[in-house]
């Protein structure tokens, strides 16, 4: 018995036993027993036991990895953010809930009126110097923001020489904003490093590894059209940057060249008038600015805190 008569009669022995051969092995001894004597084939296809089943696909080991990456999600301690005073959806009447509602709502207004390109979903938190409470502030904000039924939030840590998002919020370091710069070969890219929470409509981009060229990085063609890709990929979100101080680093004042709205968070009884405006005068070309005063202890007559600001918008939270 020739080698496709052996194929032919295990086709058979195979389809009796209710196994369906690979479609390789089915052809070949398909196309062997319709097909003349003098045309058959030389070679024949292996044949497995009856028992075997198709071999599983074999999966590229570097798009598995990148799968498993993209669909990475962490997991924030909401009772400790309650403890630590900061908004959390566990207690949405909290004192600092309340204050964050009236801070963000000028900001999504503004989100929401934008022009074409303004790209006014982009919102940059800073300081004039460190210690301000930016941080505290960028958190508080994109959470705050993300309990809005019509907004997703991506929360950008831009610090990139001294990040602190993932520590406050109990968060091991992870890879990030750098590391997507770095990556020329597109290797790394945003869907990588970005991680989803378990707050609902929160992502966060870590800022990732630190680097000594980062302000060339940050004014890079790279930066702009990472930045252009996040402000333009989903028509509800917002992007919140928790960014370097203005007056330590020049890298805020690269960052703010990309952004629709800067916020400048001012310290209550340290940061002087001085200090504030020379803050301000190095992010003129930015459109909207605005100031929060942070840490104050006085509270107005409504319950909430009352502070006026020439450039269009100023509000208080007090930092627990």
């Amino acid at each position: 018995m020739s080698l496709i008569e052996k194929a032919v009669e295990r086709l058979d022995q195979l389809k009796r036993a209710g196994v369906t051969p690979p479609p390789d092995v089915g052809a070949v001894a398909e196309a062997a027993r319709t097909a003349p004597a003098a045309a058959q084939p030389v070679v024949a296809a292996p044949v497995p036991p009856a028992a075997q089943l198709p071999p599983a696909p074999v999966v590229d080991a570097d798009i598995a990895n990148r799968a498993s990456a993209q669909s990475k999600t962490i997991s924030i301690d909401l009772a400790r953010l309650g403890a630590m005073g900061m908004v959390s959806p566990l207690n949405t009447r909290s004192m600092i809930a309340e204050e964050y509602r009236v801070i963000k709502r000028p900001l999504l207004r503004n989100a929401a009126e934008a022009t074409s390109g303004a790209h006014r979903n982009l919102i940059m938190v800073t300081s004039s110097v460190p210690g301000e409470g930016k941080s505290f502030s960028s958190i508080n904000l994109a959470i705050s923001m993300a309990m809005e039924l019509d907004r997703t939030v991506l929360l950008v840590d831009a610090d990139v020489s001294r990040p602190s998002v993932l520590n406050h919020l109990g968060l091991p370091p992870a890879p990030g904003l750098m590391d997507v710069l770095l990556s020329t070969d597109r290797s790394v890219d945003l869907p990588d490093v970005m991680l989803r929470t378990n707050i609902e409509k929160l992502s966060i981009l870590p800022a990732g590894m630190p680097h000594q060229r980062a302000t060339e990085f940050l004014a890079s063609d790279a930066m702009v059209k990472l930045v252009d890709e996040l402000a333009t990929r989903y028509p509800d979100r917002i992007i919140v940057f928790d960014s370097p101080p203005l007056l330590m680093t020049t890298e805020a004042r690269v960052l703010a060249n990309h952004m629709g709205q800067v916020v400048i968070v001012v310290e209550a009884g340290r940061t002087t008038q001085s200090m504030v405006r020379q803050a301000l005068a190095t992010i003129e070309q930015c459109p909207l600015r605005m100031m929060l005063l942070n840490k104050t202890r006085d509270i107005g007559p409504s319950g909430y805190y009352g502070y006026y600001s020439p450039y269009g918008y100023g509000s208080q939270e007090r930092e627990h």
